[in-house]
């Protein structure tokens, strides 16, 4: 495979994907915003990163690693912005005056991120390009030291959502060769409605708050802290989901079986998410997050469940366990209740109807 990519962030899943790509025989270019350049220092002299796990391993060389933005964008027509969701719209700003038409960027995940960087590159008179994102992480992965990353598990099957939609070939042709399990989705509203971050985190979390305070995260998260109980919250917070997606004219699958599709834990007959989890090798040992201020609420509620609900809210569909894991969320953060950092304004959406929105993200109408 000869490739030239850029991953923009150095974190958990950034480090992998440069390294595994990088070992397949891509020219990587790594990337980080200059205000976080403490992600790249250790490896910037050696241009080396140490894979460990279940895909490749070796020493992976990354052909740059920078914190000049210009230089990474110009390196590759294939982006891929692989950072938090509160990271999009920071990298967007700093990448938009270097985008050309032969670019296209891919946010893994992206949570409907793709709008926002897409409204945000509009703005910045950016050329027209496609933006796509993944419905997950390519991989179950962690740094696991300042020059070495560890992938405990490949994700089979990765879905595709591309803003517009008419330009999803054109990105899933790009992606295939580096990510084989990358499927089509109809269009991003269907893709950043289709992660399951957002509905397993914030409940798992929140229901298990006190025994995460207590123990610092010191237990198997899925196979001790997601109980049948637990899962009760899961399922009806999963309902409302797909009633949103419902809304839009999408059938999505429910968390049980999204779950099993991704490669997550077994099948069951009929479908229960909690023994698909209970049954799944790389989800049992995952251990809690050490503290309540963790990414699996300061990411998922203000911007993954927050966006859902406010898709629901412009649709005439309740979300009222989704608005209830939002409340207790921002509460335990200590942020206000009105935190909204994804809202309609931002995704470009505010204002439009169901047939308005369908045909923007189709590339009906811009």
């Amino acid at each position: 495979m000869q490739t030239d990519i850029t991953v923009f962030g150095a974190g958990n899943t950034g480090f992998p994907v440069a390294a595994n790509l990088s070992l397949a025989g891509c020219s990587v270019t790594l990337a980080e915003l200059p205000d976080f350049c403490e992600a790249i220092d250790p490896v910037r002299e050696a241009q080396a990163i140490e894979l460990r796990g279940v895909a490749r391993v070796g020493v992976a060389k990354i052909a740059m690693i920078t914190d000049d933005v210009a230089a990474a964008v110009a390196a590759s027509d294939t982006l891929l912005v692989i950072v938090p969701a509160y990271a999009h719209a920071p990298w967007a700003r700093a990448i938009a005056p270097y985008i050309e038409e032969r670019h296209t960027v891919t946010l893994m995940p992206g949570t409907l991120g793709s709008l926002e960087v897409h409204r945000i590159f509009r703005e910045a008179g950016a050329p027209p390009i496609p933006v796509g994102e993944t419905d997950t992480s390519p991989y179950v992965c962690r740094k696991t030291g300042p020059d070495e990353t560890t992938i405990f598990g490949v994700v089979p099957r990765i879905g595709l959502g591309v803003f517009p939609a008419s330009q999803t070939g054109r990105v899933h042709a790009l992606l295939t060769p580096l990510f084989p399990g990358i499927e089509r989705l109809p269009d991003v509203l269907y893709c950043g409605l289709s992660a399951m971050n957002p509905v397993v985190h914030p409940p798992g979390v929140l229901m298990n708050a006190g025994r995460i305070e207590h123990s610092r995260g010191e237990f198997y998260f899925y196979d001790e802290g997601v109980t049948r109980g637990v899962v009760s919250a899961i399922i009806a917070l999963d309902a409302e989901r797909r009633a949103v997606a419902a809304a839009l004219g999408h059938d999505l699958p429910g968390a049980a079986e999204a779950f099993h599709r991704a490669g997550f834990g077994p099948c069951a007959d009929p479908p229960d998410l909690w023994a698909t989890i209970n049954g799944s090798e790389m989800l049992t040992a995952l251990k809690a997050p050490g503290q309540l201020n963790t990414r699996w609420l300061s990411e998922d509620v203000p911007y993954g469940l927050r966006a859902w609900a406010g898709l629901g809210a412009m649709l005439d569909v309740p979300t009222p366990v989704i608005n209830a894991c939002v409340a207790l969320g921002l509460t335990v953060l200590g942020e206000p209740l009105d935190t909204n950092r994804r809202t309609m304004v931002d995704l470009g959406l505010d204002g439009m109807s169901r047939d308005a929105m369908l045909d923007f993200v189709a590339g009906v109408s811009s």
